[in-house]
């Protein structure tokens, strides 16, 4: 059983998964790379800490988000997410799992900030840079300037982390530091809300279906309510779940499809969902992508005459593009629905 109720009603995790911890603050580089590279190559999954974040601001960023999600619905609305990617996702607009969520999607809400581009520069016409969409400061005060510096610290943690999977790829540490790599990046902020509904995997019901992340990786910030559960072997029928616990001042790190196609499937870019259980539960997702124009192919070091590449090479953004038309609601859904 993965979670078993308890005799006041609440639900008590079992079946945890066990993960490395990277230090970033660890003095010893190739400890840090031994443990990444055995995460990777195990599961995909790992806790940073020592990230250089304090608590404190953690908190904040927390309780600002969770100031944004006591909005009124209409409020939100207001702030639909746009054509870029950039505001407001209402409940049951992501679809992440479809031959599982047969009848509805996510039993989540979210709010998606990318890196801020004014609608001037030539750069705001690709695919996903452009002017963000942030709430007026006379509802949130201070909330924009909450979200742009934990954007641009979450940036710098992300980079740290990308050093050390580039020595555990066998490559230069600055590898993915390069313009066209993380130099130049898409990197998304997202806010996320489960409300609260119980989850039946059964019925199809789900705070998030099953999914892979699409980029490099992704940071995960959580509150201390569990949910998030991972399948370490994606190919297994049935997928054998197991939860990944919160741990307070750390984040979870997992991989993206990016890097697996990158590494030719040496490093794993893992299934994952939520389970809700009745409680709220608040988390903060930051994915990392390289620059728009990155071509993703098979690095050298992960191929050979015996194992040649996996996967044709492919632009990031025509693949960006792709997976988010995939899983979620077609925008003029809401423009009929107001008319």
């Amino acid at each position: 059983m993965e979670k078993k109720q308890s005799g006041n009603g609440a639900f008590e995790v079992t079946n945890v998964s066990t993960l490395n911890c990277i230090d970033l603050s660890c003095s010893d580089l190739r400890q840090s790379v031994a443990l990444l590279k055995q995460a990777c190559l195990d599961c995909g999954f790992f806790y940073v800490t020592n990230h250089g974040i304090s608590r404190e601001f953690m908190e904040e960023v927390f309780e600002q988000s969770r100031r944004f999600f006591d909005l009124p619905a209409g409020e939100k609305m207001k702030l639909l997410r746009n054509e870029k990617h950039r505001g407001y996702t209402p409940l049951l607009d992501e679809l992440l799992d479809p031959g599982n969520q047969v009848h509805v999607g996510d039993y989540k809400e979210g709010y998606y900030i990318g890196v801020e581009v004014p609608e001037d520069d030539p750069d705001a016409q690709k695919p996903f840079y452009g002017p963000n969409v942030w709430p007026s400061s006379e509802i949130l005060p201070g909330w924009r300037e909450t979200m742009e510096k934990y954007h641009q610290k979450a940036l710098e943690v992300a980079k740290s982390v990308a050093r050390i999977i580039a020595l555990a790829l066998d490559l230069e540490i600055d590898f993915f530091d390069k313009p066209e790599m993380l130099g130049n990046p898409i990197a998304t902020l997202r806010l996320l809300h489960y409300g609260g509904e119980v989850s039946d995997p059964s019925q199809g019901i789900f705070g998030a279906g099953a999914h892979s992340d699409y980029g490099l990786i992704t940071l995960l910030a959580t509150d201390d309510v569990s949910g998030l559960q991972i399948c370490k072997d994606k190919d297994a029928n049935p997928c054998v779940w197991e939860y990944v616990a919160p741990v307070k001042g750390a984040f979870i790190v997992n991989l993206g499809d990016m890097l697996e196609r990158w590494s030719n499937c040496i490093f794993k870019s893992t299934l994952h969902r939520v389970l809700g259980n009745g409680q709220q539960r608040y988390s903060i997702a930051y994915f990392v992508e390289p620059s728009h124009d990155c071509l993703v192919e098979c690095l050298p070091s992960c191929k050979s005459d015996e194992n040649p590449p996996k996967f044709p090479p492919i632009k990031c953004a025509t693949y960006l593009s792709q997976r988010y038309s995939d899983t979620h609601t077609d925008l003029n859904t809401y423009r009929a629905g107001q008319t």
